[in-house]
């Protein structure tokens, strides 16, 4: 029996991809255990050990919905504004995620942070400019959805310019505050909104 060149042709694809899936692991797929088995059971709801400890707040899974954020009033911001603390404790070391809102019209005065934070805009519009000295021309605006790198030490300043706005923060505490010009500062009397 002899064979044609096309026959030729498509065993060699065959044996190619069979080769091919045996190296990519799919070859594997019958050793796996059958579903609804005892053993794919026991391991669907068993838990595996984390490389290293968990961070403080982050050893149970949960879900933290818009309707059960508290808001606060925090010390070194405007009277107007809240913090919400979501996950952590922003006032120990470790990592910590917090939303800010800031009401229309508020602005915070130039300060910086002691930590590198991520801000990440939830909703509104997000103004911030960098410097020492507040300046409406400074201000860049982030629409929802953008992400801010700010490095510890940058100067920088806020304000509500165009409505309400609430920003996620993202850093590893302790959350530092600090006012460039300490009579802007709420705990000492300074910046009513």
């Amino acid at each position: 029996m002899t064979e044609d060149r096309g026959e030729r042709i498509d065993r060699r694809r065959v044996f190619r991809g069979a080769a091919m899936l045996a190296m990519s692991g799919f070859g594997t797929l019958a050793m796996l255990p059958q579903v609804g088995t005892a053993q794919t059971a026991s391991a669907a709801v068993s838990r595996r050990e984390p490389a290293q400890a968990h961070q403080p707040d982050q050893d149970v899974f949960r879900a933290i919905r818009s309707e059960d954020i508290r808001w606060q009033v925090f010390p070194a911001f405007p009277a107007r504004a809240r913090l919400a603390v979501l996950v952590g404790d922003p006032a120990k070391p470790g990592p910590y995620l917090i939303r800010v809102h800031l009401p229309n019209g508020v602005r915070m005065m130039p300060h910086w942070h002691a930590e590198d934070r991520i801000y990440t805009v939830i909703s509104g519009v997000f103004y911030i400019g960098l410097g020492e000295a507040f300046d409406e021309t400074k201000l860049t605006a982030h629409a929802p959805g953008t992400v801010l790198v700010l490095p510890a030490g940058q100067t920088h300043f806020h304000l509500a310019r165009s409505g309400d706005y609430i920003t996620q923060v993202s850093a590893i505490g302790p959350l530092g505050l600090s006012y460039v010009d300490s009579t802007d500062d709420p705990r000492r009397g300074g910046q009513a909104d």
